[in-house]
């Protein structure tokens, strides 16, 4: 048993990612310091050194999951399609919820979103809302709030990402709904049909690269 009198980062990383799996698979009421400290193999002094409370812990859980979306987000390169780029982020959001399951979970199902948290999520739903605005400035999109077409494609990506955690959908049609939705979506907020569908084919081979990148 372990009980570190510093910070340690290894066992750090380790009681964020235990949490967060615990909490997936059986709920945040799992979650205890005891549990937690035999799952990692150290104390629950351990925990307090780290995160102070079980409170603050499950707050650092949350955290590292939208620190991972953001890290995700920003691996997306601007170009001169924003259309193009916007699927891209899809594909991003999707890449980052698949590769850390657990973690994407715990920020959206452990309990509501408080004060504290509301800030790290923003800053990922304003990339979003950046690249819908890019759409929009360049005559993509009809003139709209950016913010409601951004709450609008994060919310059907969300939903396909959930119904696969749910295997209510195989991973493959996820994937397909993905691009189908955001199709969709293009349409309605009045790109025009060829355009969307360029864009739509060079964001279908800029994911084959950028999933490639992220694995390496």
């Amino acid at each position: 048993m372990v009980s570190p009198r510093v910070a340690d980062p290894a066992i750090r990383a380790a009681l964020i990612q235990a949490a967060a799996s615990i909490t997936a698979d059986e709920g945040r009421h799992a979650l205890t310091l005891r549990r937690l400290a035999r799952e990692v193999g150290t104390s629950t002094m351990a925990i307090y050194t780290h995160f102070g409370s079980m409170d603050d812990l499950r707050r650092e859980v949350r955290r590292a999951g939208f620190a991972n979306l953001s890290s995700y987000l920003g691996s997306v390169r601007r170009t001169r399609d924003p259309v193009a780029d916007l699927g891209l982020l899809g594909w991003a959001y999707y890449m980052s919820a698949t590769g850390e399951p657990n973690l994407y979970r715990a920020m959206f199902l452990d309990g509501p979103v408080d004060a504290e948290d509301f800030g790290a999520g923003i800053e990922t739903f304003e990339q979003l809302v950046a690249a819908v605005r890019r759409c929009v400035d360049a005559g993509r999109f009809s003139p709209a709030d950016p913010v409601h077409l951004a709450t609008e494609f994060w919310s059907a990506t969300h939903g396909l990402i959930s119904l696969q955690f749910a295997n209510l959908l195989p991973a493959g049609e996820a994937v397909d709904r993905l691009a189908s939705v955001s199709m969709s979506l293009y349409l309605g907020y009045g790109d025009e049909a060829n355009a969307a569908r360029r864009s739509m084919a060079l964001t279908g081979k800029r994911a084959a690269a950028f999933s490639l990148e992220q694995a390496s």
